[in-house]
């Protein structure tokens, strides 16, 4: 079930790349999903107003959470597997504990920002990074559900936000203002501001050893931008893509960026090409009938699930 342009120019593994699960369970649109740590186990978010907790290798639902607002916009599994978080429109950070007997109401609602929630990111077990639609992102402390510190450069929306697997104080984040940020946790301060796209940012991601970042846009292409050279080091478009990205994520090694488009598709671009070899860069993961949302590769990079308003979820490997 993958499609592929340029496959022939891939590695023979990644040639193998298709469609090994669909998670069914979800009645409205998905918006968001997030692996655990053991990469078994993810998180989805939908707008049938549930959160479910599966097994993404038996395809079984684990736990599903009503929520109190069906209007959600991103969910996210702590690091260690006990807890789960969600927020959207309601503007609330809502955490769950998942070793609960009753998971009818939040273990915790962290309420702070004066617009939608759009995404958020456990640092650690204790503390979780929101992201908002008025212009900031908050850094709370979740046993006393207090805000710690505020990062506020943005001027437009903040969509995304993704923290560090190499260093716990470092973290990144997209904006409608067309720029991608990257923060110091400790001192508040913004370190690195990348332009170049010509729309909202809706989504970013590190690159494995965290020298460089990938942002997704609704101006239709990737980019990668380096922290070292504080500049653009590649861009990932065709003339034949003119719809937004949702979602990005890398492989566990770098090679491959995987991106989601409105069009329904995931594209998997390959990120050692140059922008004028592009034509035969990608690989297209089809399967869905709708807008892909979200995705995410899992911790270990066996694999990569994408969520999609036709209510499913699918894991390639």
């Amino acid at each position: 079930m993958g499609e592929a342009a340029g496959r022939k120019n891939f590695s023979p593994i990644l040639q193998k790349l298709m469609s090994r699960r669909q998670l069914k369970g979800h009645f409205g649109k998905v918006y968001a999903m997030h692996w655990a740590g053991d990469s078994q186990q993810l998180v989805s978010a939908s707008q049938d107003g549930k959160l479910i907790v599966w097994n993404g290798q038996t395809q079984n639902k684990i736990h599903a959470i009503p929520l109190r607002s069906s209007w959600v916009m991103t969910c996210a599994y702590s690091t260690d597997g006990n807890f789960v978080a969600c927020g959207g429109l309601d503007n609330i950070c809502s955490i769950y504990t998942l070793a609960q007997p009753n998971m009818m109401r939040p273990t915790r609602e962290l309420a702070a920002h004066d617009g939608y929630l759009s995404c958020c990111r456990f640092v650690d077990n204790a503390q979780i990074l929101t992201s908002s639609g008025d212009s900031t992102c908050i850094l709370w402390n979740v046993e006393t559900a207090d805000d710690v510190k505020s990062f506020a450069d943005h001027s437009g929306d903040v969509m995304s936000v993704a923290m560090s697997s190499t260093d716990p104080n470092m973290f990144v984040s997209g904006s409608c203002d067309a720029t991608a940020k990257v923060w110091d946790l400790r001192s508040g301060q913004c370190t690195h501001t990348f332009e170049g796209h010509e729309s909202d940012i809706n989504s970013v991601a590190f690159f494995p050893g965290s020298h460089a970042i990938g942002t997704g846009s609704d101006d239709s292409t990737c980019r990668i931008f380096d922290t070292r050279c504080y500049g653009e080091v590649n861009r990932f478009d065709n003339e034949r893509f003119v719809h937004g990205i949702t979602s990005v994520a890398f492989s566990s090694s770098g090679r491959l960026l995987f991106a989601g488009h409105d069009d329904f598709m995931c594209n998997a671009w390959d990120t050692v090409k140059t922008y004028d070899e592009m034509d035969d860069a990608f690989m297209r993961l089809a399967g869905h009938e709708n807008r892909v949302s979200c995705l995410g590769v899992a911790p270990d990079g066996m694999a990569v699930c994408t969520g999609s308003w036709d209510t499913f979820l699918r894991i390639f490997a």
